[in-house]
This record gives C-alpha cells, structure tokens and sequence, in this order.
C-alpha cells in the first residue's frame, strides 16, 4: 500500500497541473487516490425492472425472459432502470475573485475545477445522479442530475466554459440554486467564500431546511489565511478594482485577527445545520478533499 506521503505527492497540484484535460485531471485524482489506498468506493447498485424489448444479436442471454419466451416462442430482453445510490448537486463559485493565486501553485478556481471535476467523475463512477451549478454574481449554469456515464463530459464541458468574472454574490446565487433542488440529497459547496459570512449561512440554511446533506470545501490561498506579505504592497480588490497601499507588517495582526473571526462564524455557523465544513488552501493535495468527501458518502450509504 502506498503511504499517504506519497499518494499526496502524487496528488498535488503542481503535478495534476502539468495534465491536459479536465478529465484526465479528474480521472487521475479519483483512481490515484483509490489506489493509493487500495480501497473502492465503487459500490454495486440495485436495479428496478423497467420494461421488455426484442432480443437483437450481440445481447447477453443472461437477461432473457424465460417466461416470455415458453408463452411465446420469442426472445425478449428484460430492460432495467437503475436505481441511484445518491442524488448530488455540485456548486461552483466562479466569480473572479476564485481567479487569484499567490504562494499556491494554481490559482483557486484552476484548484476548484479540479476538485468539482474529481466529485463529479467519482459520483458517476458510482452510478449516482449528479448536477451542477455554476454563479458568481447570479446563478450562471444549473444542469439537473442524471447518473448516466455519458454525463460525464457534458457536465466538464459546462465548467470549462467559464472564467472567473463578476463579484461575488454567493448569498443570493444560493437562494437561486436551492430553489431548484426539490428532492433531497447531497449538496457540495465549492467557493472562497469572500462574502458576509451572516448572509452565506442564511442562504445555505434552505439546504438543512430541505433536508439535504450539505459539505462545503471553502478554497483559500495559503496568503489569504497568513497575510505573509513581506515588502510595501498595493492591494487591489480584484472584483471591484478598488485599490490600497500599505505596509502589510502593520496590519497583518488585525488582518489575521479578522480572519480568524470570519473563519470561526462560518465554521461554527456550518457545524450548527450539520453541514461538513473543511478549509482547503491551493497547496493541498486534492487527496485530502477526496478522503473528507468519501467520509460522508460512506455515512450516507
């Protein structure tokens, strides 16, 4: 069995970077990771009689109907309906703020996508039904979830084609998402979370409401959390351009400060509604999210 050393080597985004496509990328991080710990997730499914159809040459015998066929003398195929283990929508923040990067390899969004595109291929992988929806200012994409393997690269198209744009108004855009989720299942929740905490929690509330499991994965740069800036800077918000110089030695305490206050309300905020809340900086090996998310897909079976 590797070491969790190495499968996190493996799994780091300086190496997952250096892959072409958004799905060799997630292909890579899923059946890395399950080798790594010679463990699969990929659960057998029940399934529900559906209807029957002629027997066409290349079928299996295995799913004639017997029956039918001492009735009538024809060959007929039992068709099935699968029966998903899981109903999941995955939500992507994609506002421009996402499309920053200081000490971390790549930048928040390029780690988002990564992680989005990982949760996605491992739920198909398991025959669950997954969606997505993508915002920044507004809800920008929402695709209701099917679980067939075909989904695969329609859902992976739909995040390659956006950019980080627009501000953030998460509290809002969530508003608009949890309008559409009828049925209850799970919800993952992928953003920086550069927003009013308060106004974040009101909205993701409406998923604990609806019965939903909820995990969020709130994606920093590790500068964003340690304010480690060394020399005079100029800081420029980079949704609303507004700028500030400064010396970063004089403000890191109260910056820190106020960061770990916000940290705390969002936290504590998400541990109230149950929902699992795990703060992942772009240096980590996108294995730590998959263990945090195999967890809870474990609890849910």
């Amino acid at each position: 069995m590797k070491k969790r050393s190495d499968l996190s080597k493996l799994l780091h985004p300086s190496v997952i970077a250096k892959l072409k496509t958004l799905e060799l990328k997630a292909r890579t991080v899923v059946e890395g990771f399950m080798v790594g710990y010679h463990k699969s997730p990929y659960h057998g499914f029940s399934v529900e009689f559906s209807q029957h159809r002629p027997y066409m040459q290349g079928d299996s015998i295995k799913n004639l109907d017997w029956k039918v066929f001492a009735k009538s003398e024809k060959y007929f195929i039992k068709q099935y309906e699968e029966e998903t283990n899981l109903l999941a929508h995955i939500i992507l923040d994609t506002s421009k703020s996402m499309d920053y990067k200081n000490e971390g390899e790549i930048t928040k969004f390029e780690y988002s996508k990564v992680l989005a595109a990982s949760f996605i291929y491992l739920l198909l992988k398991q025959q669950d039904a997954v969606g997505l929806a993508l915002y920044s200012s507004e809800l920008k994409s929402y695709l209701r979830p099917k679980s067939k393997r075909t989904y695969l690269t329609q859902l992976l198209t739909e995040i390659e084609k956006y950019s980080p744009n627009s501000e953030t108004k998460t509290s809002a855009s969530i508003n608009s998402i949890a309008e559409k989720i009828s049925k209850r299942g799970l919800v993952i929740v992928i953003s920086d979370f550069l927003d009013d905490p308060k106004e974040i929690l009101s909205s993701l509330k409406k998923f604990y409401y609806k019965k939903n499991e909820v995990i969020i994965f709130h994606v920093l740069d590790p500068v964003e959390k340690n304010f480690n800036f060394k020399n005079d800077s100029i800081f420029i918000d980079m949704e609303t351009k507004e700028e500030l110089t400064t010396q970063p030695i004089q403000i890191q305490k109260a910056y820190y400060d106020e960061m770990k206050k916000y940290l705390d309300e969002l936290k504590s905020g998400c541990n109230k509604y149950g929902f699992d809340y795990n703060l992942i900086d772009t240096t980590s090996s996108f294995d730590n999210a998959l263990m945090s998310f195999f967890k809870k897909r474990k609890r849910l079976n």
